[in-house]
């Protein structure tokens, strides 16, 4: 009982504590907005019709998991800076597990990064992309599972940075390739064979087109943008997370124990 409360402090502390830092809020909400606003009517003015597919709701449906999915990571990653310089310093000095710490910050970061699928949702709302309200619901169940597999993959690189300093240097080379290889705002078919390999091997890409999935699920009559269906992306991210949790745990722990 006490380290489920343990679990469910950490949580709520990640969500009050981005509701108090109103900076965060703006970088957080700003960028994932203006592609969906900006990015996905040009695309669509500029090559959706001659290409056949509805490139709005593409960039729509890309965002919306690609947002979610990296925020519940880097969330989890930014408890190095936690350790080192925030209160939170408490939390490890404290008779509590590890693998409890690590269960609340993935559980708070996956709640943090909700709000912003909301967001995205509305805009995607105002802008004309057809969602119905099932569409919706459904939708929301299934950013709630890209969240946790986000911040799966954040406690796997947590458990091999030592510092803020290397977790900031090697942030571009984790995060931007899967941007494209996940196929945010890019088609995935037909690519080379060297970045189709690479393509399957990104995380990332398999909460994108599961979301799509969902979409595409209820239009019909729209051009099919998933590269895999539903059961076999749940498939992966469900043998990926369990991979992540497992060695970014255990690692992390005994790193921990070490210091």
């Amino acid at each position: 009982m006490t380290e489920l409360s343990a679990i469910l402090a950490i949580a709520h502390r990640d969500f009050v504590k981005l509701l108090r830092d109103r900076a965060r809020i703006v970088s957080d909400f700003a960028f994932p907005l203006l592609l969906v606003a900006f990015l996905g009517p040009a695309l669509q003015a500029g090559f959706g019709s001659a290409g056949g597919l509805n490139l709005q709701a593409f960039v729509f449906t890309g965002v919306l998991a690609q947002t979610v999915w990296q925020s519940a990571a880097l969330g989890v990653i930014s408890l190095i800076a936690d350790r080192d310089e925030d209160f939170s310093q408490e939390i490890f000095v404290s008779p509590i597990s590890r693998y409890s710490i690590v269960a609340g910050k993935i559980l708070g970061e996956s709640l943090v990064a909700l709000p912003q699928a909301v967001a995205i949702l509305a805009v995607g709302l105002l802008l004309g992309v057809k969602l119905s309200a099932a569409t919706i619901v459904l939708l929301m169940a299934v950013i709630g599972l890209v969240a946790v597999f986000g911040a799966a993959f954040g406690i796997l690189i947590l458990s091999n940075i030592g510092s803020q300093r290397t977790a900031n240097q090697i942030f571009p080379f984790i995060m931007l390739p899967q941007f494209f290889l996940a196929g945010v705002i890019n088609p995935l078919h037909n690519l080379p064979w060297f970045l189709d390999i690479l393509s399957r091997i990104s995380p990332m890409r398999y909460a994108v087109d599961l979301v799509r999935n969902v979409y595409y699920g209820f239009q019909p009559s729209a051009v099919p943008a998933e590269v895999a269906s539903a059961p076999t992306n749940l498939a992966i991210m469900g043998s990926m997370f369990v991979v992540f949790v497992a060695v970014g745990t255990v690692r992390f722990v005994s790193a921990e124990r070490n210091r």
